[in-house]
């Protein structure tokens, strides 16, 4: 099976040694993204407005995929403050409330900045007809 690479731009994937996604066959896994641009925090203090970037960020890497959040199976949800879980939470019911795939959400005792506050990774598929 082919197996291809995701960039988002970010940084870290080549010192780090990390993809922001990974496409094998259909089956395609989004890394555990933070609420950044260009390696620096964005919404800092706003677990609510961090969700957003973050899901727009899985967003685009399922897009260049060839996948979208609807064909998403799994999404893990990690805070480092379980008070944010409603916050977070209701972005995620936007987006996947339809599409309801398997969800796990945990808290975590920190991120490598201290101003993340949420990081998402998801599990995708790419549809029978797309390439």
């Amino acid at each position: 099976m082919n197996r291809r690479l995701i960039s988002s731009g970010s940084p870290y994937e080549k010192t780090v040694g990390y993809s922001r996604a990974v496409r094998v066959g259909n089956w395609i896994s989004v890394a555990g993204t933070t609420a950044a641009s260009g390696g620096k925090p964005v919404a800092i203090g706003d677990p609510e407005a961090q969700t957003r970037a973050i899901i727009e960020t899985i967003d685009r890497a399922l897009q260049d995929a060839g996948s979208s959040l609807k064909d998403v199976v799994r999404t893990t949800v990690y805070l480092v403050d379980i008070a944010d879980f409603e916050s977070v939470s209701k972005v995620h019911g936007e987006v996947f409330g339809d599409i309801r795939p398997a969800n796990t959400t945990l808290a975590v005792s920190g991120f490598v900045s201290p101003d993340w506050l949420v990081e998402i990774a998801v599990d995708a598929v790419v549809p029978e007809t797309s390439g």
